[in-house]
């Protein structure tokens, strides 16, 4: 009988599996292609937060994950025309896995008798890691850097669980709400145009930039 974290890390895969692959899509990479974003996607986190914690990763044991990787090619393959009229779909899959993926990342590593604050960084990892995997493979900057709130959504899920946990709340309560809290702060930025403030880069005037590689190519052709 499948816990409720396997659950949720179920639906978590398929989630971020079909956000990967409805970017490749829109790339317009094969099917095969598509696959593997969309699996490295689902799993990179996870996997990365495994090897982190010193345990086989999640989807070693079942094969079920990989089916789900495939199952959610066929859903993007077949409703493809849908997909097209709905612009937010890969926002709310994407938020959805990031919410999901925080939960399971922090439960398992609590399981694991970690500190929670311990907690909140692989939960965290757990749900953007995946995605720099995925932009990386499409040749996209990873949506962490961008000014967007994006990691900070997963961190306030998991202080808003560490906040319910030391006051002795039921644990499934402190998992919906972390989950809650992740949708609510990427809803609301997204919505409101939150972000981050930009780190600026000061150039120092009296300072000469050295010239870069195509000026030294066309010079050493006039040559």
């Amino acid at each position: 009988m499948p816990s409720f974290v396997d659950i949720i890390e179920f639906f978590g895969t398929i989630a971020f599996a079909i956000s990967g692959i409805r970017l490749a899509s829109a790339k317009e990479f094969d099917w095969f292609g598509a696959f593997v974003v969309g699996m490295a996607t689902a799993i990179g986190g996870g996997t990365i937060r495994d090897l982190l914690l010193d345990v086989t990763p999640f989807w070693m044991d079942n094969p079920i994950y990989l089916i789900c990787g495939a199952l959610s090619l066929a859903w993007v393959v077949f409703f493809s025309r849908t997909l097209v009229h709905l612009n937010n779909t890969f926002f709310w899959f994407d938020t959805l896995g990031l919410a999901l993926f925080m939960v399971v990342g922090m439960q398992k590593t609590l399981d694991l008798e970690f500190s929670i604050w311990v907690a909140i960084i692989m939960g965290t990892i757990s749900g953007v890691a995946g995605g720099i995997i995925r932009d990386v493979l499409i040749n996209e900057i990873p949506l962490i850097f961008h000014k967007e709130v994006y990691a900070v959504a997963c961190i306030n899920g998991g202080l808003a669980w560490w906040v319910l946990s030391a006051v002795h709340v039921n644990e499934l309560i402190c998992q919906i709400v972390c989950a809650l809290v992740v949708l609510g702060t990427r809803y609301l930025a997204v919505r409101y145009q939150w972000c981050l403030p930009v780190l600026v880069h000061h150039k120092d005037p009296n300072v000469t930039a050295p010239p870069s590689v195509k000026s030294r190519q066309e010079e050493a052709q006039n040559k």
